[in-house]
């Protein structure tokens, strides 16, 4: 295959993007639940912010407040960025895909940069949808998308639900299964590395896990919960688990038979 057609193969792509129902009602999905949630939250600190602690008062951090929805969100990423790659394995539609595409590097190339360009716009929607409703719930106690580090964040935002997509697509070429990729990175994401930031033992390896140290990007005010990087370093380190996601998707890809 020529790189001439390397547009066509997009294409492709992106009319199978399209044609699966369910990816489209989980990024939906996502944006309603991010933004929800983010709403809620901010409304409820706005209420009991005089009751916080003066030391919680000095330390609370509006912007980061108003992405409370992103921990359901990503989630939701990680489904479509499953869905996207594995379906056409749960389906058998692999190998006619193969067969029509056999540079196994460029339908993968393809597929993952369709999905991850929707992911990024559906994202930055999100995210400044998010922060600019949470603001509004927060009122007085709210921050400016002029205020330092603000903007940055409410970019992060977007970059993060994007990069945990990615993730999540390269970890489904490895594993190929829908259901065994989604019971990996389910409980690993919403329970185990939750679990390990919490405990004092595992704490400072957990920080280096792609989404503790992904957030990092999000937050404005305060040490980041004590990491010892910043926000763009912890986001080099998120794309670091990335690439080698994708990497290791990209070898399984080439190496296995359909």
């Amino acid at each position: 295959m020529t790189m001439a057609t390397a547009p066509a193969v997009m294409r492709s792509e992106w009319t199978k993007v399209r044609s699966v129902r369910s990816t489209g009602w989980t990024l939906g999905l996502a944006v309603v639940i991010t933004v929800g949630l983010g709403l809620l939250i901010s409304w409820l600190s706005a209420r009991n912010f005089h009751s916080m602690s003066p030391g919680d008062q000095v330390t609370f951090d509006p912007t980061y407040v108003s992405f409370a929805g992103m921990g359901l969100g990503q989630l939701l990423m990680i489904v479509f960025g499953v869905l996207v790659v594995s379906n056409e394995y749960s389906t058998g539609m692999i190998r006619t895909s193969l067969a029509a595409v056999p540079q196994r590097g460029m339908f993968l190339f393809a597929k993952i940069a369709v999905a991850t360009a929707l992911v990024f716009v559906v994202g930055m929607v999100t995210s400044f949808v998010t922060f600019f409703v949470g603001q509004a719930a927060l009122g007085d106690h709210g921050a400016d998308l002029g205020d330092p580090g603000v903007l940055r964040a409410v970019f992060g935002g977007a970059l993060y639900l994007t990069l945990i997509a990615m993730f999540a697509m390269g970890c489904a070429a490895m594993l190929r299964g829908p259901l065994l990729s989604l019971a990996i990175l389910m409980p690993f994401f919403f329970l185990i590395s939750n679990i390990l930031n919490n405990v004092s033992a595992t704490q400072k390896v957990a920080r280096y896990l792609p989404d503790q140290a992904g957030q990092r990007i999000m937050m404005v005010i305060g040490d980041g919960g004590g990491r010892p990087y910043g926000p763009w370093t912890g986001l080099a380190i998120m794309a670091a688990w990335v690439a080698a996601a994708l990497l290791g998707g990209y070898v399984m890809v080439k190496r296995r038979d359909a």
